[in-house]
């Protein structure tokens, strides 16, 4: 009887203590889901807004201006008036050429000038004289026909001989030889007259080259800009037909750069703009040197090709830049420029991108009741480190921006706005983003370290609830009667 009552407490206790057990272990799990917060998140609202479409293409400085400076007169170079690699100024003096044989070609034409002004006046004095015989030869003329005219009526009259009438008809014969003899000399000065002339026209064409060719010895800059290093020195002869120039002359302030850019781009962006998926960009320009740095400067389009070159099948467009000696000719450079602006786009962050398995784009939003819900977007370029989105959002839509890494679909979240709502326009986190992230950190291992804590020390911190109670209260009743079984025995 006392070995059936024994077992009989000791079933009790132990079915107790199991009871116990279990409710405990229902309570610690009820206990930490209480303890475990929801995943918070930041995020932004969609908002749309005209981007311009940056594109990126390889370019080449070009000299603004460049001349390569050749002689127009031949002879002994005798001095370079300039330093190699030095700025000049247009019409700055830089060689000087011997002039010794332009010089006497000057003095000769002179002298040519004067003869032929000796011939013309000599001409015009025989002009003179044979119009003045002229008159004598026309008088004579008059008087001998009127001679005759009389001596004919009188020989009618046989009043005079027809000897004397005879004698008349040979004076008018000889005034009309004399006539005809001073029209022939006047026409021969005339014709001195035209050859002096020319012969001082000629003379003074020559003397003018003379003078020019002169001038030329002194051989000047065509243009403003730095000279290149001399490729003929003191005592070379050089002639104006030359091929080799003596130095070559750059003008690089301002500076061109040639950008080159695909014929089907081109295309592209003229369709977008002529449908209206893009608006017309603006002609501003940015540049990146070889060394990966940026240039302070920006430069302007200026040119674009209405040819398509047929070996590159490229478009050339033309940029000028200010240029503060940085940039020289023959550079490779990287242009950028936006050439279309998108009228409704979207602006986000890297981090608010996920990439699936088929490389497709998308985003989590946040719906009214907290949940995360997944978007499709389309991702056009980029814009000062943040992704272009041009299609999948609505106004109004909340984006994860800060926190999507470790969410899925149709999780409910704590939802909490960007820490600074400049931080979307930059694609490096500052310290409050990182702060931030640190935080949520600490917030989402806090029900892990809280399970690796010993078991005591939870019971401890958790409030006891009724049934707790009870059940220790039961434990403490069998372990009473357990002791009184054992007294009875003793």
């Amino acid at each position: 009887m006392k070995l059936s009552s024994i077992s009989l407490v000791l079933s009790a206790a132990l079915s107790v203590e199991m009871l116990t057990a279990c409710s405990q272990g229902q309570n610690e799990q009820a206990a930490a889901q209480q303890e475990m917060p929801l995943a918070v998140v930041n995020i932004m609202p969609v908002q749309f807004q005209s981007i311009p479409q940056f594109k990126t293409f390889s370019g080449r400085t070009v000299a603004f201006e460049s001349s390569e400076v050749r002689p127009q007169a031949t002879g002994i170079i005798e001095e370079i008036l300039f330093r190699e690699g030095s700025p000049v100024k247009k019409g700055q003096a830089l060689y000087r050429i011997n002039a010794d044989n332009y010089t006497n070609a000057i003095e000769s034409g002179k002298s040519a000038i004067a003869q032929a002004n000796a011939s013309l006046t000599t001409a015009k004095a025989s002009r003179t004289s044979a119009q003045a015989s002229l008159l004598s030869q026309k008088a004579l003329l008059e008087q001998a026909q009127s001679n005759y005219n009389r001596y004919t009526q009188l020989l009618s009259q046989d009043a005079v001989s027809a000897q004397l009438v005879d004698q008349a008809k040979t004076e008018i014969k000889t005034a009309q030889a004399g006539v005809k003899a001073a029209e022939a000399a006047i026409a021969q000065a005339n014709a001195g007259i035209e050859t002096a002339t020319a012969n001082i026209t000629a003379a003074k064409a020559t003397m003018s080259i003379s003078q020019l060719n002169a001038s030329r010895t002194i051989i000047t800059a065509p243009i403003s800009g730095i000279t290149g290093s001399s490729n003929f020195t003191v005592g070379t002869l050089v002639n104006a037909s030359q091929a080799n120039p003596l130095v070559t002359i750059t003008k690089t302030n301002p500076i061109y750069v040639d950008i080159n850019q695909s014929s089907s781009q081109m295309l592209q962006l003229r369709q977008d703009i002529a449908s209206g998926k893009a608006k017309q960009g603006i002609n501003s320009v940015e540049l990146m040197l070889e060394n990966g740095s940026s240039y302070e400067q920006k430069g302007q389009l200026a040119l674009r090709e209405v040819n398509v070159n047929a070996s590159t099948g490229s478009v050339t467009l033309r940029a000028v830049f200010p240029n503060n000696g940085l940039l020289m000719p023959g550079m490779f450079v990287t242009a950028r420029m936006a050439q279309s602006v998108i009228p409704n786009a979207v602006l986000l962050p890297q981090s608010a991108i996920m990439r699936t398995p088929k490389g497709e784009t998308q985003v989590y939003i946040v719906d009214d009741e907290n949940t995360i819900k997944v978007r499709p977007v389309t991702v056009d370029g980029a814009y000062k480190g943040n992704w272009v989105i041009t299609s999948g959002l609505r106004q109004g839509e909340n984006v994860v921006a800060i926190g999507g890494a470790k969410v899925k679909p149709e999780q409910k979240v704590n939802a909490k706005p960007m820490p600074n709502k400049d931080d979307h326009v930059s694609q490096k986190p500052n310290k409050n983003s990182q702060a931030e992230s640190t935080q949520q950190k600490v917030i989402d291992d806090a029900p892990v370290k809280a399970k690796e804590k010993p078991q005591a020390e939870a019971q401890a911190q958790t409030p006891k609830t009724p049934q707790q109670a009870a059940d220790e209260q039961a434990q403490k009743e069998a372990a009473a009667m357990a002791d009184q079984v054992d007294d009875s025995q003793n």
